[in-house]
């Protein structure tokens, strides 16, 4: 037998504030018959179209220093490059580029959310395959 994810949990401060954040980078809504709200400790939120559910946490004390978990993101519609500057524009913070200035285009940028974690973003699939 084997296990399967029922969904992603983060730990932050502010569970509605930093769902409603992400909502917007993975184009992501709020779980049909359970809305989040301002001062929810827990909110949940789904990709409408694979199911997959990223579930936000309020903890007095999140653990402090480097995630245990983080998100690659790959971009579905634009390049790596435009996507980094739309989350830039969102409110992310750029931690660490490490994207390569050579002809091959590889590597990722890092970036932070409001709360300070992290996480990537990654070179769409038409990039990766040279369709981009």
């Amino acid at each position: 037998m084997t296990s399967r994810i029922s969904h992603t949990s983060l730990d932050c401060t502010d569970a509605y504030a930093l769902s409603e954040w992400w909502k917007v980078v993975l184009g992501y809504t709020d779980v049909p018959d359970d809305p989040n709200e301002p001062s929810h400790p827990e909110c949940m939120i789904l990709d409408p179209g694979t199911g997959h559910r990223v579930l936000f946490i309020e903890v007095p004390d999140p653990t402090p220093g480097m995630n245990k978990m983080h998100f690659d993101l790959r971009p579905t519609d634009r390049t790596r490059d435009q996507e980094v500057e739309r989350l830039l524009g969102h409110g992310a913070e750029l931690v660490d580029d490490l994207r390569s200035a050579d002809a091959s285009g590889a590597g990722w940028a890092t970036l932070s959310d409001p709360e300070g974690n992290l996480f990537c973003v990654l070179r769409s699939d038409a990039e990766v395959s040279g369709t981009s």
